[in-house]
């Protein structure tokens, strides 16, 4: 069963996740409706199910809560990846969004990295999801999980737009990556745990 239950309290922030990287609904409750609705893209798009409840310090800033989220999915991925046998382990996904278009390639190798180029202005959407914090949940996720994600947002105009085409491509790139062709460890080195 493919699917992992992480719980993280701080001082900051409280989370409970759950993935299920095989399908299942999405219930999705960050207290920052944009959040929330880049969420819902990733689950969806990803072909997921994901239960999300999550508190934070908004009066303090949305950073706190939207990296210790992104901590925790990368928890909960690596953990429902066991040990990454019969994994597709590599994949890309380009996503447009109307004028905007991302690029994601990930590779479940078990080596954490990101490479995130994107232009995104230093403002807030909805009620405070500041955008810079895009790039900050795309690290937590590369390494909590293990794996190595690069992210380019190659052309766009619309904030909205370019963030969601970053998560869309981000989901179906996942997608495609944990998708289960059968074998062994996808590696010369028989193993994927580092």
């Amino acid at each position: 069963m493919r699917t992992a239950t992480v719980r993280r309290a701080t001082t900051e922030t409280e989370v409970k996740l759950t993935l299920r990287l095989d399908g299942g609904e999405a219930r999705i409750h960050t207290g920052l409706g944009y959040f929330d609705h880049m969420l819902m893209q990733l689950a969806r798009h990803g072909g997921f199910g994901l239960d999300i409840d999550a508190k934070g310090d908004l009066p303090v800033d949305s950073h706190h809560l939207v990296e210790d989220v992104g901590l925790c999915l990368g928890d909960a991925l690596k953990e429902a990846l066991g040990d990454r046998a019969g994994l597709a382990r590599y994949a890309h996904a380009y996503v447009p969004l109307d004028e905007s278009l991302a690029r994601v390639v990930v590779d479940l190798s078990g080596r954490p990295w990101c490479e995130f180029h994107a232009e995104l202005p230093p403002i807030v959407l909805g009620d405070g999801f500041q955008v810079e914090m895009v790039r900050e949940f795309f690290v937590a996720l590369a390494m909590r999980g293990g794996l190595a994600i690069h992210a380019d947002l190659l052309r766009g105009v619309n904030t909205h737009h370019k963030v969601e085409a970053l998560f869309k491509a981000l989901a179906r790139a996942l997608r495609q990556a944990t998708r289960n062709e059968g074998g062994g460890v996808p590696s010369t080195k028989g193993t994927l745990s580092a």
